[in-house]
């Protein structure tokens, strides 16, 4: 079995979902720390008239040290999340799919997820499932394991039964690939696409949330995302 790991990102760019095509399982990782500094975990790009649009989802931090990721909570104060939709809504009005998946946009902004991880799981998702892969989802917390580093990762195969982890090519610096080999665990690399498909306005931008994929393309976006990795079956 090929198990792949990620931070859960919010609202996720067309690559996170082509390591999870490729891999059997995604392990979410919420039991790590939280970044202090700023995160893909509580923003993302889309794209607007004026070029690149920026949704923040504001979070509990001040006081709080260090927190694990399934321990930051969303901060519902001001009206960030009317003036997010707003700006969506206008940004999207003419994509052709935008109205699939308008209730899922109303519901990031309008129910109450106390948990910036349960936010983002659900979106995670919804994106996997419309963009037709199948490969299932589970927390590490879930998983009972709390380790860092290389060791998460062994475990984490481990506990999974996994003999094979997925990871990208650029990460292999950040890895001791020994370790894993000691293990009994081989490593799969991989390049992830940047795919190039139509977008609303000027000219295009790579590596925006998936979002603006599915607006845009609606049941041409998997073939668009796991193409590459069709063709070379």
């Amino acid at each position: 079995m090929i198990v792949s790991t990620s931070q859960p990102l919010f609202s996720p760019f067309p690559a996170f979902f082509y390591k999870a095509y490729l891999s059997d399982l995604i392990v979410v990782l919420d039991d790590v720390q939280f970044p202090l500094r700023t995160t893909w975990i509580s923003r993302n790009r889309f794209k607007n008239d004026q070029g690149t649009l920026w949704i923040t989802i504001p979070v509990w931090k001040k006081g709080l040290g260090l927190q694990k990721i399934n321990q930051v909570r969303i901060c519902y104060e001001g009206n960030w999340r009317k003036k997010h939709l707003i700006s969506l809504k206008t940004s999207y009005a003419n994509a052709p799919y935008f109205r699939e998946h308008l209730g899922v946009v109303e519901e990031i902004f309008s129910a109450r997820f106390e948990r910036l991880v349960d936010l983002n799981v659900m979106i995670i998702r919804y994106l996997k499932k419309h963009l037709e892969i199948d490969t299932p989802i589970v927390l590490q917390s879930d998983l009972g394991i709390s380790a860092k580093g290389n060791e998460l990762l062994i475990q984490i195969c481990r506990k999974v039964q996994a003999s094979k982890y997925m990871v990208q090519a650029p990460t292999k610096k950040y890895l001791d690939t020994q370790l894993f080999a000691d293990a009994g665990i081989e490593m799969k690399f991989f390049r992830p696409p940047s795919p190039v498909y139509p977008q609303l306005w000027d000219d295009f931008i790579h590596d925006l949330s998936a979002f603006d994929l599915l607006f845009n393309c609606g049941p041409k976006s998997h073939e668009i995302v796991c193409g590459s990795f069709h063709h070379s079956r």
